[in-house]
């Protein structure tokens, strides 16, 4: 080392040696940055570059040799061989350009130091062979250690240089490996210098074709400026690559701050950029987040690796806030050239939103919007779950609950009201449920509750009665207070083993408790099971009556005390089975009205007896009966008048009955409705006087024309005195009022003088005709007889609604 030492300090003129080192210093930054083009190209261009990159090095390589050699001074005679400082020219570039095209070769893990330990063999090559063709009065001999150690110095440190330089991460990369090639040069140089030993020898003579050291200088310095101009190229073109570079990231820059979603670009493991959705989404700033690693936002390694082995199909994990908190994300992974490089950008969803969607979703799917209950499918699944978890001998009971009534509710204070109710009932019954109980909505005003753990059946009462009990508190609300309810009860294993069955017992059980006074609870009996069915396929059939054609309408007369005249029809519905046979209107009429098919069948009546009594020749009434259903219906009065429109019946000849029952339910709605009918010309009469809620105040508020008499008040008038004093008492108030008043259920001679005697106006009863069909009463309907009251029509009696 310390021979080197003396060469470069004695034996070279230091001021080259600077010279030399500054050309080192040019070509290998020149290389280094053209190499960093040739890397960014492919095909065609890779070659140029990559060509041009070779021609750089090699040039500087040899500029740099033979500028050391113009400062070496060995004192006597020298020259170059033109054809040796040729080859080592070419060396120089050719195996330069064979180690640079190594280096890069794609996926090549190790390209790169072969690349430069090829790159370090090619300075090699060119020096040995540039001090071949140095020419010089005396014999040159070689210390082969120094040699050896020129050519290890030179291929270690060259082979480091080109992994270096090309390392894609930063800017001073590039820099050190430019730093690393120029000391491969420069210590394989001086090195491989200090291994020379010349001894003068008169005898040699330097030839004469030998190039002179001015001329090399000449070619020397046309080089150096050539190596000059590739590095100035060199930067122009870094200067134009990072210009736009810069544009580039400043444009994605401002295209990912302007989506909502977060977007960061990733080298690796490495956030190299944000957007500001990003930034927001994690509370960080953005320059916090640079440099950092994905775990630092996404603390979940496996999805991380997952993300990062290249999955395209979206990722769902956490991210970490500034607080420590975690919200759920979606991410997906697409591959960029940022800044020139491929990179990983990473689309971040916030799922927070859709998360709690979902959960709304999931909620609305098991429970009922109204009441916040848990609904039918829930319950469903809490009761098997609750029967699979059940112990021997454990036990427990399904209550079925439905409000008394609650159709009327709607009908009279609509469907808000109705809502407000359903809701008071749902915070009433689970107010007073412990936390294994439940309590769920199965629809309309249906409910249900689950009681596990049910020790015996008086628990299970118990229960029945709290709720029974919270359901007639007091409330501000007039129309609440007015709600009960019905409740049926079936206890597991007792009464069945499966839900649906356990359901189905407790739902018999709840009809029993309404048949049998509402407001109360039953337990399920073996019994009520073929007497529910029986009645469920009774109504099933009722609702398909009409279609069938099992419906017909008969038809008993009303007729005059006095003159024994015929002054109109009362219309009688009666269904005829086709298995059960007559069934009475006493069972199907009341079944229709709590089923809702009291509508439909009533307005069926209503047509049928108005088209029949339009076919009459003479101008009788027709009586029809009327449901307090149909009544509060609202379309009722504008239904009615399309029906006289459509069959043509004058409005004067038809009779609307009305009990006195279905006027205390809503009084002013009442009175409204039968103002309406009244004002289309249409009578009224109030029907079974006596019998229901009968109020001198009812007789005077509403526009009744007839008064009847119920048929209780009528049988063996003549024979009972309470009986006869009743009767006489309302024909008395029908005269003071001028409403006439008929009497029904009129069987007997004795019956029907009586009535005479005491001024009865209108009669009808078995006495005087059965109810038959129209037909048998043609004589009346289509010509001028008076009946014969003796007269007997062999028919059954039986009124509809």
């Amino acid at each position: 080392m310390f021979k080197v030492y003396n060469c470069i300090a004695y034996a070279h003129d230091l001021r080259l040696v600077g010279l030399a080192a500054v050309i080192c210093i040019l070509a290998s930054f020149a290389a280094i940055n053209l190499l960093h083009h040739a890397c960014k190209s492919s095909g065609h261009m890779r070659r140029v570059w990559l060509a041009v990159s070779a021609i750089s090095t090699g040039f500087g390589i040899w500029a740099t040799h033979f500028v050391a050699m113009l400062a070496f001074t060995p004192g006597i005679p020298s020259g170059y061989n033109i054809a040796l400082t040729i080859l080592s020219l070419l060396a120089a570039i050719l195996l330069t350009g064979a180690g640079l095209a190594i280096s890069l070769i794609p996926n090549g893990r190790h390209g790169p130091w072969i690349g430069g330990a090829i790159v370090a063999g090619g300075i090699a090559a060119m020096h040995y062979t540039g001090m071949a063709a140095f020419e010089i009065a005396g014999i040159i001999l070689w210390d082969p250690v120094l040699v050896f150690a020129s050519i290890v110095l030179g291929a270690g440190i060259g082979a480091v240089a080109l992994p270096v330089g090309l390392h894609k991460k930063e800017e001073k990369w590039k820099i050190g490996g430019a730093v690393l090639l120029t000391l491969a040069i420069c210590s394989h140089h001086f090195t491989a210098m200090g291994a020379v030993s010349i001894i003068p020898d008169p005898s040699i003579a330097v030839s004469e074709s030998a190039l002179p050291a001015a001329w090399l200088a000449a070619g020397v310095a046309i080089a150096s400026f050539a190596i000059i101009g590739l590095a100035l190229a060199g930067v122009v073109l870094d200067i134009r690559d990072r210009r736009r570079s810069e544009l580039e990231v400043n444009r994605m820059r401002d295209l990912a701050n302007a989506s909502v979603e977060g977007l960061l670009v990733c080298d690796g493991e490495v956030i190299v950029s944000v957007n500001t959705s990003f930034a927001v989404l994690t509370g960080l700033s953005t320059a916090s987040l640079v440099g950092a690693r994905l775990e630092r936002c996404f603390p979940n390694r496996v999805a991380c690796a997952k993300l990062l082995s290249g999955s395209s199909l979206p990722i769902e994990t956490e991210l970490r806030h500034l607080d420590g908190s975690m919200t759920p994300v979606e991410l997906i992974l697409r591959p960029i050239i940022f800044a020139g490089r491929p990179h990983h950008v990473v689309a971040v969803r916030d799922l927070q939103a859709r998360k709690e969607a979902e959960q709304h979703i999931h909620y609305l799917a098991h429970h009922d919007a109204l009441t916040s209950l848990p609904n039918r499918s829930h319950f469903n699944g809490r009761l098997d779950q609750e029967l699979v978890a059940l112990n021997k001998g454990d036990s427990l009971a399904v209550f079925c609950l439905d409000l008394d009534r609650f159709k009327e509710v709607n009908d009279l204070f609509g469907h808000a009201v109705g809502d407000a109710v359903l809701q008071s009932v749902a915070s009433r019954v689970t107010a007073v449920l412990d936390e294994r109980q439940m309590m769920a909505r199965l629809g309309g005003d249906e409910f249900a509750v689950l009681m596990p753990g049910v020790a015996n059946p008086a628990a299970a009462s118990r229960l029945a009665e709290t709720i029974l009990e919270a359901l007639r508190a007091p409330s501000d609300t007039p129309e609440i207070n007015s709600i009960s309810a019905s409740i049926g009860i079936a206890l597991y294993p007792d009464d069945a083993t499966d839900s649906q069955s356990l359901l189905t017992h407790a739902d018999t059980a709840l009809y029993r408790a309404k048949t049998e006074g509402r407001n109360t609870y039953r337990f399920f009996e073996a019994k009520m099971g073929a007497e529910v069915r029986e009645r469920r396929m009774l109504e099933h059939d009722l609702r398909l009556a009409i279609a069938r054609d099992e419906l017909r309408l008969v038809y008993q007369p009303q007729t005059e005390v006095q003159s024994g005249t015929v002054t109109g029809f009362e219309a009688l519905l009666r269904w005829k089975h086709p298995t059960r046979g007559e069934i009475s209107p006493a069972i199907f009429i009341p079944m229709a009205e709590e089923t809702g098919a009291i509508l439909e069948i009533g307005d069926w009546v209503l047509k049928m007896a108005c088209r029949e009594a339009a076919a009459w020749t003479e101008p009788l009434t027709v009586a029809v009966n009327v449901s307090a259903v149909q009544l509060y219906n609202a379309n009722f009065v504008q239904e009615l008048h399309q029906i006289l429109l459509e069959t043509g019946l004058p409005a004067r000849r038809l009779e609307i009955e009305v009990t006195e029952t279905a006027l205390v339910r809503d009084f002013d709605r009442a009175l409204t409705t039968l103002r309406l009918i009244k004002a289309l010309g249409i009578r009224i009469a109030m029907d079974d006087f006596g019998t229901g809620y009968s109020s001198l105040s009812n007789l005077r508020a509403f526009p009744f024309d007839k008064i009847k008499i119920d048929g209780s008040f009528i049988k063996s008038v003549n024979s009972n005195g309470q009986a006869a004093t009743i009767v006489r008492a309302v024909l008395g108030l029908g005269r003071g009022l001028g409403l006439p008043v008929l009497a029904e259920g009129v069987e007997t001679d004795a019956e029907l003088q009586f009535l005479r005697d005491e001024l009865c106006d209108e009669v009808q009863g078995y006495l005087l005709g059965r109810p038959a069909a129209i037909g048998s009463f043609r004589n009346f309907t289509h010509g001028d007889i008076v009946l014969d009251v003796s007269g007997d029509l062999p028919v059954s009696r039986a009124k509809s609604a």
